[in-house]
């Protein structure tokens, strides 16, 4: 049961930073289509635009706590720690 947990944290956690980084894109920048995010990708860009999106993840986590779903929190951390590998990667 606590697997399950933790892999639904994960996927929340990827959810909310991809949302993060949907919501950034779309109020911030003029990006608008798949082609716009390559050329962010091109740029250099892709790295700060998920640790960005990563923020929506404190969010996603402290709700998580306040319902005593810390098996679910877990994963989003778990979630965290992947992005900024990722980041660090591109």
């Amino acid at each position: 049961m606590d697997k399950k947990e933790l892999f639904i944290g994960f996927l929340i956690g990827l959810a909310a930073a991809a949302l993060g980084c949907f919501l950034f894109l779309f109020f911030f920048t003029e990006t608008r289509s798949l082609s716009d995010v390559k050329m962010i990708r091109a740029n250099g860009y892709m790295g700060k635009l998920i640790t960005l999106g990563a923020i929506f993840n404190l969010i996603a986590f402290f709700l998580l706590l306040k319902f005593n779903k810390e098996f679910m929190a877990r994963g989003v951390i778990l979630a965290t720690i992947v992005l900024a590998i990722l980041t660090v990667i591109l």
